[in-house]
């Protein structure tokens, strides 16, 4: 017991000598030899004296015993863990035995005297120390209290005693409770994290031995802290701030453990279980518990790894993680297409066809994304799984475009069932909360170029069989039959409709979207080829009034079928206006409309739009251009779909 002494003095000390081993002497003996009986030290030992009597009989924090006088001896009160009125007896042992009452007359003791006190302090200080390192016992917390009691009064007492010189004091001050309640309590918590560590392995084990070591610890924590803050901390006094010490000694216990795992040679599920621990169980599930998030600071607990070994965990976890994650997508592909070459038919669900290919895609990404957001805890990593994504769209493009170039006999019926798969990627892309904008528009731009691929297969023969119809737009015999040649461009597209009714709703919706821009930007590049002159008001104002007609079937036709580009329908319509005006001014002014209604309307399309109109002099096409340039500026608007850049212009126009 005397090294408890030593070590609470923080140095190496000979032990004490027994009884006998000196001559007697006294306090104020000692005191006289070393500094003289001056008044200031006279003075100064009535104020300790005062301090000490004051101070000993009052109740200290916890003692529930009664103010009456001591009935029980020193033994008796230890033998019954009354531990801070047994203390308070050596207390006033020690006052009597090194403080006189009268400074004149020094009081007289014996080495043997001081000796038993200290045995009877080296008696109570292994009391004191069960005390603590029984700390978690329920039975114990009335010792555990009085424990704390005692102190807090030794602290007192030890504060006192430093007022004097080191040779004026007992030998065995100060004892620094404090400071052995402190360690004693760090080594609590370890040997408790130990023992968890070492139970025999059972049934309900995880599936290597570090994860049942991580798991029991974690839980260890959780189960200790929570009894700290229910019954351990009722022992103590605020001052001691004792929840928050346990948990600071907890996470530095945990934290050196898993310092020495992630430094050992772990495979990728032990990485991945370290990191969840670290990000997710233990800040969330053990530290946010609703009992202890008021008693306990968990930001000033800092990290459990070093960041060298944090980084380098999740170095490890994330280019697995991405490797996995490519390796699924690239077999999920593979397997898609393996069903092309097979030719086999793709499955009807709710009348269209339909490919599994973007669910089993989501669900690998999402399911993957969500663990990662779990072991990493931060959702801004997970965006390095979605650049997987960008490398399968562009794989996913190129074995579409090898499959229309072969001649499999499903073709038709497998682009759009995989319309349907490249509608819920590009779906799944534009929910993504969080993803950095540049990163959105390229998945979105790639999901774009896979869209427009399987367009152009489904559309093309469209065209190819209006261009007859395409043909006479905008030409005498359009002018001459307008109703025929309009109503065949109608009755071709009423046909060709015919062929997507095994499309998804909204993937139809999709494409006759597309098919209704492509069939205006070609009705306008038809009228701007001047195949057509006209040379008078009369002509202009009856090919303004087709060309409402014309708007009006077309755009009815595509809307009441599915398209969303109701826009268009003006596009016509603001034309017919420039063809039937006649008035430079009022041409100027509806020109200027037209440019800003189309920010994409350049000057060749409107010189070619002019030169229809046969009767308009050089001068006046040169005023509205001049007009236009002038005003070039001011006229941009919101942004709107492009559309007469899609119009291309063969010719050049002076």
């Amino acid at each position: 017991m005397v090294k408890l002494f030593n070590m609470a003095k923080g140095k190496d000390e000979p032990e004490l000598p027994g009884a006998g081993a000196s001559t007697c002497t006294t306090v104020v003996e000692q005191t006289e030899k070393s500094s003289g009986s001056t008044e200031k030290k006279r003075k100064l030992k009535i104020k300790i004296l005062n301090k000490f009597k004051i101070k000993l009989f009052q109740k200290s924090h916890g003692d529930t015993r009664s103010e009456f006088p001591v009935v029980l001896d020193f033994k008796q009160n230890l033998q019954q863990h009354h531990l801070a009125e047994a203390d308070r007896q050596l207390l006033e042992q020690e006052v009597d035995l090194f403080i006189s009452e009268s400074p004149d007359e020094p009081g007289v003791y014996t080495e043997g005297d001081e000796d038993k006190l200290q045995m009877d302090y080296e008696s109570l200080m292994l009391q004191l120390r069960i005390a603590i390192e029984d700390s978690f016992k329920k039975e114990n917390q009335e010792m555990l209290r009085s424990a704390v009691a005692t102190i807090l009064q030794e602290e007192q007492r030890d504060r006192h005693w430093m007022e004097l010189e080191e040779e004026q004091r007992p030998r065995w001050r100060p004892l620094r409770c404090r400071q052995i309640h402190d360690t004693l309590l760090k080594k609590v918590v370890e040997k408790r994290l130990q023992q968890v560590r070492e139970v025999e392995r059972g049934a309900n084990d995880l599936s290597t031995s570090l994860k049942t070591e991580v798991c029991r610890m974690g839980k260890q924590i959780q189960r200790d802290l929570l009894l700290v803050v229910k019954e351990v901390q009722r022992c103590y006094s605020p001052d001691f701030d004792v929840c928050n010490m346990y948990a600071q000694l907890y996470h530095q216990a945990f934290s050196t453990r898993l310092m020495e795992l992630a430094r050992s040679n772990i495979n990728l599920e032990e990485c991945t279980y370290i990191l969840s621990w670290i990000n997710t169980y233990y800040p969330k599930d053990v530290l946010q518990q609703q009992e202890l998030e008021s008693h306990i600071n968990s930001k000033s607990l800092g990290a459990l790894l070093p960041e060298e070994d944090f980084r380098s965990l999740e170095e490890q976890y994330l280019s697995h993680t991405e490797a996995d994650v490519r390796t699924w997508l690239s077999n999920g592909l593979k397997k898609e297409v393996e069903s092309w070459k097979n030719d086999k038919v793709p499955e009807l669900i709710d009348g269209y066809f339909f490919s599994y290919l973007a669910l089993d895609i989501i669900n690998l990404v999402d399911g993957a994304m969500r663990v990662f957001l779990i072991t990493l805890g931060n959702e801004d990593k997970c965006h390095r799984l979605l650049h997987q994504m960008d490398t399968f769209l562009v794989s996913y493009k190129k074995c579409i475009a090898d499959l229309i170039k072969g001649k499999h006999e499903n073709i038709a019926n497998i682009v759009k069932a995989n319309l349907v798969s490249i509608k819920e990627l590009r779906k799944y892309i534009e929910e993504r909360q969080n993803l950095p904008d540049n990163m959105k528009a390229a998945l979105l731009s790639g999901a774009a170029d896979l869209r427009d691929s399987c367009h152009k297969y489904l559309l093309s023969p469209i065209h190819s069989e209006l261009k007859e119809q395409y043909r006479k737009l905008w030409t005498p015999a359009w002018f001459s039959g307008n109703h025929e040649v309009a109503g065949d461009l109608i009755s071709t597209l009423e046909n060709k409709f015919q062929h997507f009714t095994n499309l998804k709703s909204s993937c139809k919706e999709d494409l006759l979207s597309q098919l209704h821009f492509e069939v205006m930007t070609e009705y306008v590049k038809r009228m701007l080829k001047r195949k057509l002159k006209l040379k008078d008001q009369d002509e202009q104002r009856a090919a303004a009034r087709f060309l409402c007609e014309d708007s009006d079937r077309i755009n009815t036709l595509f809307t009441n079928n599915g398209s969303k580009e109701k826009w268009l329908s003006s596009v016509l319509l603001r034309l017919a206006e420039v063809v039937r005006l006649q008035e430079t001014d009022a041409l100027q002014l509806e020109i200027a409309t037209l440019a800003r209604a189309y920010p994409d309307l350049s000057e060749r399309h409107i010189l070619a739009l002019l030169q229809i109109k046969s009767n308009l002099s050089s001068s006046d096409v040169r005023s509205i251009k001049y007009s236009l340039t002038e005003n070039k500026d001011a006229l941009n608007s919101e942004p709107v779909p492009h559309f007469f850049s899609q119009v291309p212009l063969k010719r050049t126009f002076l």
